[in-house]
């Protein structure tokens, strides 16, 4: 935060400052649980302060009307400040979320390639669509207006990340915004919305209120003077958020999570070079982040005639990730979030085991070391055998280094097993074989599936899921479409009487 005050992180109309009700926060390091910077803590009195902010801003502003190359340009001016503090942002982003700086860096790339991507996908528009009205005498077409109001609600796992997301398609639809991070991990969203303000963004088009999501989330949520709801986070919070928009009929858009299979055919371990690669992505797919990530392969669904070998193979090499706080050169796995984090994973890898679930390797907190300080909230990457559909820890969504092992002997079994969810959100199958890739692809119902790889995104392809993996979609046109309303104008250029009524 170069720009104000430790506890000013509230920014309304453009101006900083500390919340009405005077509280704090601090913010923890999760590789020592020290604290490392303080925030203010808002409340619904902020929320309501900034929503009216963004509500004039909306209505009598220059934004919504300002040229969409304008806008586009600010994006990209956005894109090239996060780009030039690449090393700060990413030394923030993993010491608010316990990540490698490794992986903060990567993460800043991403944001600033969703800002250059909304800004080409609007300025490579046309006017609107235009609707043949069956006479030449009659001008029809379907524009796109911005949506007004939007209320953006983001996790503490990808704090810039997905707060881009959202934040960049809004802006380039002329949106307003009121943005509400994660209480836990606020920091690198406080620095979005400086390097918004640096860039010439008006005031009152951005705003941010840091505080809890019971106080200042809920009442975005059913704000009257919002009109969208956009909310990554759990099924349980956007449940609430759902509920509270339906009161005022807003649009919402949410992008809950999901329990995500990694499906490997024997087929994808024919050759050394295949078996390595298949064994690397798995682990990949689990444990990145500590498994923190809404699309982490948690669920490894094996065919049975190469199961033994892979599993043994993938719990070998998770036991000697190294873990560490996020910072230390050649520290491959950072800290999970939080206590609660950390006590929620336990948890569930106890019940596994009670439930009959073989430990392969992990299942425990490291002992200290240089790089892993005593009250940092580390966890070592665990791998459960011998899982089944019954088993919470196989159905629910852990948010940790656990990964779980099914296995199948047929291609029906594999998909019934892999669809076997209520989430719908991503999901993976191995093998050499084209058509059985294609055919199971297409039988997977989540809504991003990958083939012989997993975790890559595009900003220019939706992301979202199926089933209660949420509502609506982000990145791509229809990322956009979700900042839109769309409004038909019918421009008669000959009217005449109609004499319905002869009177």
């Amino acid at each position: 935060m170069a720009g104000q005050q430790a506890d000013q992180t509230i920014q309304v109309a453009g101006e900083w400052r500390p919340a009405l009700s005077g509280a704090t926060r601090e913010i923890l390091d999760p590789a020592d649980a020290e604290p490392f910077a303080r925030v203010a803590e808002g409340d619904e009195r902020d929320a309501d302060a900034a929503v009216d902010a963004a509500r004039r801003a909306f209505d009598a502003g220059s934004w919504p009307r300002t040229p969409v190359a304008e806008r586009a340009a600010l994006l990209r001016r956005v894109a090239d400040l996060l780009i030039r503090d690449r090393e700060e942002l990413g030394l923030l982003e993993s010491r608010d979320a316990g990540k490698t700086v490794e992986e903060g860096r990567v993460d800043i790339d991403c944001v600033a390639d969703a800002f250059r991507y909304f800004a080409d996908l609007v300025t490579a528009e046309g006017p609107g669509r235009v609707v043949d009205a069956g006479s030449p005498d009659v001008h029809s077409v379907v524009v796109h207006e911005p949506v007004g109001v939007c209320a953006l609600i983001t996790p503490w796992n990808y704090p810039l990340l997905q707060a881009s997301w959202k934040i960049a398609p809004a802006l380039a639809a002329g949106n307003t915004f009121v943005v509400k991070p994660s209480e836990i991990t606020p920091m690198t969203t406080i620095a979005l919305l400086e390097r918004l303000e640096e860039a010439g963004l008006p005031a009152g088009v951005a705003n941010i209120v840091t505080g809890p999501g019971h106080s200042v989330g809920a009442r975005l949520a059913e704000h009257p003077d919002v009109d969208l709801v956009s909310f990554t986070g759990g099924l349980v919070s956007g449940t609430k958020v759902a509920q509270a928009a339906a009161a005022g009929v807003k649009k919402i858009a949410l992008e809950l999570g999901g329990k995500n299979p990694n499906v490997v055919f024997a087929d994808a371990c024919a050759t050394e070079e295949d078996f390595d690669t298949a064994v690397d992505q798995a682990l990949n797919a689990a444990f990145i982040h500590s498994g923190q990530v809404c699309s982490a392969g948690a669920r490894l669904i094996v065919e049975e005639s190469v199961r033994e070998r892979f599993v043994a193979e993938l719990a070998r090499r998770a036991g000697r990730i190294r873990l560490g706080r996020g910072t230390e050169k050649g520290v491959e796995c950072g800290p999970l979030v939080s206590e609660q984090q950390r006590a929620r994973t336990e948890a569930y890898v106890a019940s596994a085991l009670a439930e009959g679930a073989v430990l392969r390797c992990g299942g425990r907190r490291p002992e200290p070391s240089g790089t892993r300080p005593a009250d940092g909230y580390f966890y070592e990457p665990t791998v459960l055998d011998q899982c089944h559909r019954e088993m919470k820890v196989v159905r629910e969504e852990v948010f940790g280094p656990v990964l779980t092992v099914e296995t199948f002997r047929t291609e029906d079994e594999a998909v019934a097993l892999a669809n076997d969810t209520e989430y719908g959100l991503a999901g993976a199958v191995w093998t050499t074989d084209p058509g059985r890739a294609r055919r199971v692809a297409g039988r997977l119902r989540h809504g991003t599936v990958w083939i012989n790889d997993f975790h890559p995104y595009l900003p220019q392809a939706e992301w979202g899921g199926f089933g209660k993996s949420g509502i609506g979609r982000e990145l791509g046109p229809a990322g956009l479409a979700e900042y839109r309303e769309t409004k038909h104008v019918y421009q008669n250029l000959a009217p005449r009487p109609v004499r319905w009524f002869m009177g």
